[in-house]
């Protein structure tokens, strides 16, 4: 029988409602289960894979902080140096999983596949999908890997990248998408079938830049706005904004100002998209102002991305080069 590693950390996964029918106030109680209740609820326990129980946090995902990202990835290093184990399996809070996720597929090199699930309803809740989505990451965190240890997200009985999922509803069971690429697998009872593996294994940042990220902003584009907010984390010392702009990857005309003073006074920008899906590419108008094109990916993916180069003293040219490759 496969030996998995599983970290808890608390989230909706791992939540106690009030009565079954509690499916959306169950965070008033802010009572959460251990890793070994959880498991022990899910009916996971000595079934599908020898599962060991690991409490990392017993919090709400949109408490985590980058000092939590460095200590999980620390956590998740040491247990894949334990040849016992197969795969490690970490169930996570959905608010924040994209990013925990992304940020552990950055800086992770691990010879056993890391799975990261979670759950829209909480663990008491009636059709809760808890259970279910433990045991498909369990599936997939056993599963043969052509190349071995990767991270993967794992919820709704599908597989995806890290790097392209992100949760685009408050409430559904499918809530978690990844909109322009589509999912890189599937879980169909126990079957694991993988199209594609996750990119990137590793890109190269140390794990010890997460206990020194710079400040790196985020401006939300819209019909009016001005340079206020971009102003103001120049002046909190940002050494990053990821402006979220309009559909093609624009700001206003306020903001475009207000940033073209920001990299004048030595920050860097990247300009990511409110749109949800698809490239900002780097045009001749963004090289011209010295903004850096973000890809394709998310504001918030944006951010942790920049936010390692900067802690990583790459300069602009360098960063610019890290997102068109990543």
């Amino acid at each position: 029988m496969p030996r998995i590693a599983f970290i808890g950390t608390g989230g909706t996964i791992a939540s106690i409602g009030s009565d079954p029918f509690d499916l959306l106030d169950y965070n008033a109680s802010d009572e959460r289960v251990d890793a070994r209740t959880l498991l022990e609820r899910s009916g996971l326990l000595g079934t599908i894979a020898d599962i060991v129980p690991i409490d990392f946090r017993r919090m709400d995902s949109t408490a985590i902080s980058s000092a939590d990202w460095a200590d999980l990835a620390s956590l998740c290093r040491q247990l894949s140096r334990d040849s016992t184990f197969d795969g490690i399996v970490i169930g996570h809070g959905t608010a924040s999983l994209e990013e925990t996720a992304w940020v552990l597929s950055l800086v992770l090199e691990v010879k056993v596949p890391v799975v990261v699930t979670g759950s829209m309803r909480p663990l008491t809740g009636i059709s809760s999908d808890a259970g279910a989505n433990l045991a498909a990451a369990v599936r997939v965190a056993t599963a043969k890997h052509e190349d071995g240890g990767n991270v993967f997200v794992v919820l709704n009985d599908e597989v995806h990248s890290p790097r392209a999922v992100t949760k685009n509803h408050t409430l559904r069971l499918n809530a978690f998408q990844s909109p322009w690429l589509g999912p890189i697998g599937t879980i169909d009872g126990s079957r694991v079938s993988l199209a594609r593996q996750p990119r990137p294994k590793a890109a190269g940042f140390p794990q010890d830049l997460l206990r020194r990220l710079p400040r790196v902003d985020i401006a939300y584009s819209y019909v009016g706005a001005d340079g206020c907010a971009i102003r103001a984390f120049v002046e909190a010392g940002a050494r990053g904004i990821v402006s979220a702009g309009f559909g093609p990857g624009i700001g206003s005309p306020a903001e475009t100002a207000a940033l073209a003073d920001a990299i004048a006074a030595g920050v860097v920008v990247v300009q990511s998209s409110r749109a949800g899906a698809g490239q900002v590419v780097d045009s001749a108008r963004h090289k011209a102002m010295g903004i850096i094109a973000g890809n394709d990916l998310n504001p918030q993916k944006a951010r942790i991305l920049l936010a390692l180069c900067l802690a990583r003293e790459d300069t602009p040219q360098k960063i610019a080069q890290v997102f068109q490759s990543i």
